[in-house]
């Protein structure tokens, strides 16, 4: 698997191919100066190689990653939008409302923090 399309194509469930696949076309819209990428057979996106947020999908939930640093700077927005967290990920359920508005802040958040990083992770 190479690429986000590649991702989607192999979920079978329609409703949650058509969820992770809006919040995949938002991301690629609103910051087309992204790098798309398949890393560990999940989609993610980079900015001048270094890792910015990815994504993985269960039975009950999407994972979505921007590195825990992230996750603690917006550990309240996570859980006044009602999300579980782990040290490591942000978990939308299926049934739950994608608050994009949060994923966004998180994106321009590692965007401008990672500006000039040089490594993939932080």
């Amino acid at each position: 698997m190479d690429t986000h399309k590649e991702f989607i194509d192999q979920i079978d469930e329609p409703g949650k191919r058509d969820r992770i696949k809006m919040i995949l076309d938002h991301i690629k819209e609103k910051y087309p100066h992204l790098k798309e990428e398949i890393k560990w057979n999940q989609p993610m996106f980079s900015d001048h190689g270094t890792f910015i947020i990815g994504f993985s999908i269960s039975k009950g939930h999407i994972s979505l990653s921007p590195e825990a640093h992230t996750l603690d700077i917006f550990d309240k927005e996570i859980r006044e939008s009602g999300y579980e967290r782990t040290k490591m990920t942000m978990k939308i359920k299926w049934k739950e409302k994608v608050d994009l508005d949060l994923i966004d802040m998180m994106i321009q958040y590692n965007i401008e923090d990672k500006k000039d990083m040089t490594r993939f992770w932080r």
